[in-house]
């Protein structure tokens, strides 16, 4: 695959300092920023922080209005005009 693109010389001053040619520089940043967001990264939650990231989840479940025992066309479109 080959990608083309105008770097900027601010990127190009940050290889350079490096000592690396531009293109090893870029596939350094994107090889890194493929590390971070990629899941299993080594952030491990605790428990802890799993049960506040589910209850902040299920903050205001208790204002989500209950369902009918049978979902109608109309019923699906109630609010719409």
């Amino acid at each position: 695959m080959e990608i083309r693109v105008n770097v900027p010389d601010e990127l190009a001053a940050q290889a350079q300092e490096r000592g690396v040619p531009v293109e090893a520089y870029v596939e350094e940043l994107l090889a890194q920023q493929i590390a971070q967001a990629a899941p299993g990264n080594g952030q491990s939650r605790t428990p802890e922080q799993i049960r506040a990231w589910l209850d902040s989840l299920a903050q205001f479940s208790d204002k989500i209005p209950p369902l009918p025992d049978t979902i109608s066309r109309e019923w699906f479109y109630q609010d719409h005009d």
